[in-house]
C-alpha cells in the first residue's frame, strides 16, 4: 500500500512539473505587435498590369454569424473584384490574423464556402509559380447552383506559406518555443468559370501580375520566403 501511494505521488508530481513547464512555455508575445502594421488597403494596389478594380460587381456578403466569425478571427480583410481589357474576373480577398494560435487560426474556404450554402467538388494541392519562388496551395472547386467558382488560396504562419495542417501546427510550435505568437494570412483568389484548369492558369497569371507590382516587403507579407513548394 505504502508503495502504490508513493507511486501515485510521484505521478502526480511529475503531472505539475509538465503542467508548469506547458505554462512557462505558453506564447506570450505577438510577432504582429514587434514589426510594422500591416494595412491591407494601401498594401494591394488598386490597379496593376492589365487589371483593375471592376467597380460594378458588388463582393458575396457573407451572413451575420459568418460575419461575425470572420471578425472575431481577422484583424483586417480585404475583399475585391478585378477584370482586364478581356473581361476576364477575378474575386480577390485577403484575410490578415494577427495571432493564428489555436483559438485563432485561419478560417479555410472550405469552411465557410459551404457555410455560404456551396459544394466543395474539388479539394487538391497545387504548386504556385511566384515568380522568384514555388508555394503549395489549395484548388478547390465551390459550387452553387449554377454558379461553378474554381477557388485558388494558400495561408502563411509567421513567415512561411503552409497549406497543409501538418505543416501549419509545425510552423504554430516552431514560433510558440520561442515565446512567440505567429501571424499569419488567407490569400484567396476565385472566378466564375466552368473551365477549372482554364480558371486557375487566369488565376495564376492574375497573381504574379499582382505580386510583380508589390514591394519587395509587401510580396514577403503575402507569400512569406518562397522555397521549394510542399
Amino acid at each position: 500500500m505504502k508503495l502504490i501511494s508513493l507511486k501515485h505521488l510521484f505521478v502526480g508530481l511529475c503531472m505539475l512539473a509538465a503542467a508548469g513547464m506547458a505554462l512557462a512555455l505558453k506564447p506570450t508575445v505577438k510577432v504582429a505587435d514587434s514589426g510594422p502594421r500591416i494595412d491591407l488597403e494601401t498594401l494591394i494596389p488598386k490597379q496593376f498590369g492589365d487589371w483593375e478594380i471592376d467597380q460594378t460587381i458588388v463582393p458575396l456578403i457573407a451572413n451575420p454569424e459568418q460575419e461575425a466569425l470572420i471578425n472575431k478571427i481577422y484583424n483586417q480583410t480585404l475583399t475585391r473584384t478585378y477584370v482586364n481589357p478581356r473581361n476576364e474576373r477575378i474575386m480577390l480577398s485577403i484575410a490578415y490574423g494577427g495571432d493564428q494560435s489555436d483559438n485563432m487560426a485561419v478560417h479555410k474556404p472550405e469552411v465557410c464556402y459551404p457555410a455560404q450554402g456551396f459544394q466543395i467538388l474539388k479539394n487538391a494541392i497545387g504548386t504556385f509559380s511566384t515568380g522568384t519562388g514555388d508555394i503549395p496551395v489549395k484548388r478547390l472547386v465551390a459550387t452553387h447552383g449554377q454558379r461553378i467558382e474554381p477557388i485558388t488560396y494558400w495561408t502563411t504562419v509567421g513567415d512561411t506559406v503552409a497549406v497543409n495542417g501538418l505543416k501549419w501546427k509545425l510552423q504554430q510550435l516552431k514560433y510558440g518555443l520561442t515565446g512567440k505568437i505567429p501571424d499569419g494570412l488567407l490569400f484567396r483568389i476565385s472566378s466564375i468559370q466552368a473551365d477549372d484548369a482554364k480558371a486557375y492558369q487566369t488565376q495564376d497569371m492574375f497573381a504574379r501580375d499582382l505580386l510583380k507590382a508589390m514591394s519587395p516587403s509587401g510580396r514577403e507579407r503575402i507569400i512569406g520566403n518562397p522555397g521549394p513548394a510542399g
